[in-house]
């Protein structure tokens, strides 16, 4: 009885990192800066966006999903069997490898976002750049705009 406590537990906790994991993914939009940013001295140019496509941004694995669905795989797999000692160990097994490989689903599910990449000439520079950022505000080609070089490049709509 007091193993089962242990095993639900156990189940329960994992299963809560699995969740918290996804609820603090960053959500890097171009309005977001770091702390380290703030008060930073970036430079700023002025150009018009010739043209625009979306892309699709992927983040680094770091495992967590892989470690939090296996553990939550093997405990949930240990209870198959019913009292068969041989049963649970296989089960578990099984219900690690399964329970890792959908967590590592779910973590590049949810590293993964949507962003847009502008194409923007430069008003003094020859060759237009590319500048990937969330389009929050709304770009369209043909829009001026301020380019902000510091920790990353940013765009921003220039006041008319």
């Amino acid at each position: 009885m007091r193993a089962a406590v242990y095993h639900r537990s156990l189940l329960l906790l994992a299963l809560f990192a699995c969740l918290g994991f996804a609820a603090c993914a960053p959500q890097n939009t171009n309005t977001t800066y770091s702390a380290a940013d703030i008060g930073r001295t970036a430079q700023i140019s002025y150009g018009t966006i010739v043209s625009m496509r979306p892309v699709v941004v992927q983040g680094q694995q770091t495992g967590v999903g892989t470690l939090g669905g296996a553990a939550v795989g093997g405990v949930a797999g240990s209870y198959i069997g019913g009292r068969d000692p041989r049963a649970n160990i296989l089960g578990a097994i099984g219900g690690a490898i399964i329970g890792g490989i959908a967590g590592t689903a779910a973590e590049g599910a949810v590293n993964k976002g949507e962003a847009v990449e502008f194409i923007i000439q430069e008003d003094n520079a020859p060759n237009p750049i590319s500048v990937v950022q969330t389009n929050e505000d709304g770009f369209r080609p043909g829009e001026r705009v301020a380019l902000t070089r510091g920790a990353r490049t940013r765009i921003a709509r220039v006041a008319r």
